[in-house]
């Protein structure tokens, strides 16, 4: 790369809007996706979720099955960032075929496809880290705070904890945005038709480990907790993986959001959300997902080719993307310190220091 490309992109006007010469960076090979490179990942993970729901009927006892529910976590996240690559049309050249595995491969999460597609393609990227659009993590400011009941403020302190992760992700994004609601009229008879496709895998699933139990003669209370252990609980532990997974893409001490009228395309995809390097061996499951910032700059890059697209971005832009490694301990972090957020001062509070800014002279003048 020549001088000029590496400090061109750095330019002021670049940084103020456009992400064309963000997507220019982009070596033309981050974008191929061969057909049959897709359905491999796409078979392999089913291939993984189909074996580990046999072993989860074959074993019941509790320390064992927990362990497995680890896996299937990651499984079904792999099978769903799958879904999510063909929600983007990333992952085959076919549009029918990205329809087609992508339905399949977000089954086992519960999510609906074109639901999908309308919250999280049409509305979080385009919207990324943008105050009063971007509904995935998007913070309460501390007056937002002060104007909650008790309740309300319980399930909040709860949601944004490291703990409640995946209370978060199924109360604020699976229920309210994915199966409940009706969508704006030209989405409504699509979301429909997925969202019923949805509740006959969920219906079918718990049938069919209802009618393995009996066969097996098992009591009523086993009956129970063979469903609870082939069905929910995945569902459960993808839940909270995927929450935390969207946390630290966008939420950060370092990652600002931003007022409508000081958006940009670039602040919001170059700066709104991370790299992160996963430990050895994790993108096995999760196919480099972490690699967020190439993702938000073009969707057309497929998962596969995230780091490639990443190290080209970073080449040509030093010193804007967040780099990091991966660590649970960040994550923590980042829970603890991230509660509330000034849109004014761009900058993430505690709770206690929400209330200090609140009792401030200028807060009680305004």
């Amino acid at each position: 790369m020549t001088q000029a490309s590496e400090t061109l992109p750095v330019e002021r006007p670049a940084r103020e809007g456009s992400l064309k010469p963000v997507i220019d960076a982009i070596p033309a090979s981050a974008y191929e996706n061969p057909t049959w490179k897709g359905m491999a990942y796409a078979l392999r993970d089913a291939s993984l979720y189909l074996g580990l729901l046999v072993a989860l009927v074959l074993v019941s006892n509790i320390w064992a099955v927990l362990g497995l529910e680890v896996v299937m976590a990651l499984v079904v996240s792999g099978l769903f960032i799958v879904g999510h690559d063909s929600a983007h049309g990333a992952l085959f050249s076919s549009k029918r075929l990205n329809s087609v595995i992508g339905r399949i491969a977000m089954l086992p999460s519960f999510h609906v496809f074109e639901g999908w597609i309308l919250g999280h393609n049409r509305v979080h990227h385009a919207f990324t880290v943008r105050q009063g659009y971007d509904f995935v993590w998007h913070p309460i400011t501390p007056q937002e705070w002060k104007a909650k009941g008790w309740a309300s403020r319980l399930v909040h302190r709860f949601e944004w904890s490291w703990m409640g992760s995946g209370a978060y992700y199924l109360h604020q994004v699976w229920a309210k945005k994915m199966m409940s609601g009706k969508p704006p009229s030209r989405w409504v008879k699509a979301i429909y038709r997925d969202r019923s496709v949805v509740w006959m895998f969920i219906t079918g699933m718990i049938s069919l480990f209802t009618v393995i139990g009996l066969l097996e003669g098992l009591s009523f209370a086993g009956i129970v907790w063979l469903d609870v252990r082939t069905v929910l609980l995945p569902f459960l532990g993808f839940a909270y993986v995927m929450g935390a997974f969207v946390h630290v893409h966008h939420v950060s001490p370092d990652i600002r959001w931003w007022p409508k009228a000081q958006w940009t395309k670039f602040k919001a995809q170059m700066e709104g959300t991370t790299v992160l390097r996963a430990p050895k061996g994790l993108n096995f499951f999760i196919h480099w997902i972490m690699v967020h910032v190439p993702h938000h700059v073009d969707m057309r890059v497929p998962m596969y080719n995230l780091e490639e697209a990443a190290e080209a971005i970073e080449a040509a832009f030093p010193g804007t993307v967040i780099d990091d490694k991966l660590r649970f301990r960040d994550f923590v972090s980042n829970t603890r310190a991230c509660k509330l957020y000034d849109f004014d001062s761009g900058r993430w509070m505690t709770y206690r220091e929400g209330r200090a800014a609140m009792a401030a002279p200028e807060a009680i003048a305004v």
